[in-house]
């Protein structure tokens, strides 16, 4: 128990450098390494995404750093997604009982569905894991959830990825953070589109 404990300490206070020696200790099993350590993280919220994020952009470049971070953290919440949906709806009718509060965020969540998934799939800071549990709960159709999930992550990602690639040359390339606005709204006004196209509703 006390080497899981330590283990775990471990994990919760490595920084992007520590991060980037781990996974390139791990360079004989390739791009596996930069994909599952950001699916691991969908189900232990405490790791730090960013700074998984910002090492595999560092470690395999920009193209494939965000390829990989994308593929592992959207394949990581469609299993929570799953396995919170296999659980049934007497779960949700439990979490309601014991936390009144929750009634409301559920209700929130079902009318708007699309919308709110990506926007919340889009920052680096909300916790993705309870979002993920409480849709997997909901009556968000599972299609609505991936859209969501596939396109918010994916502007988060590459968001995180653009900036800490090269960190250094940052504030000579000034073209990042704009490129990285514009990607913010290209996706979200798609999202919508898509949206209203197919009729994508909780």
């Amino acid at each position: 128990m006390k080497h899981l404990q330590d283990w775990i300490t471990n994990l919760k206070e490595m920084d992007v450098d520590s991060i980037q020696r781990t996974l390139e200790s791990y360079s004989q099993f390739g791009p596996l390494p930069g994909i599952l350590l950001p699916f691991v993280e969908s189900f232990l919220p405490f790791l730090p995404l960013i700074l998984i994020i910002a090492a595999n952009a560092n470690i395999y470049g920009l193209g494939f750093g965000f390829l990989f971070s994308w593929i592992g953290v959207t394949a990581g919440g469609i299993c929570v997604f799953l396995i919170c949906r296999s659980l049934g709806r007497n779960v949700q009718a439990k979490l309601m009982r014991r936390f009144p509060r929750s009634v409301r965020f559920f209700n929130w969540i079902e009318r708007k569905g699309f919308t709110p998934l990506f926007l919340l799939a889009c920052f680096p800071f909300t916790p993705s894991i309870i979002i993920t549990v409480i849709a997997g709960l909901s009556k968000i159709p599972f299609h609505t959830f991936l859209v969501a999930t596939v396109m918010g992550k994916a502007v988060m990602i590459f968001v995180i990825s653009l900036i800490s690639f090269d960190i250094g040359n940052l504030v000579d390339e000034p073209w990042r953070i704009f490129v990285s606005i514009t990607a913010v709204l290209v996706m979200y006004f798609g999202g919508r589109m898509l949206e209203n196209r197919y009729q994508i509703k909780g």
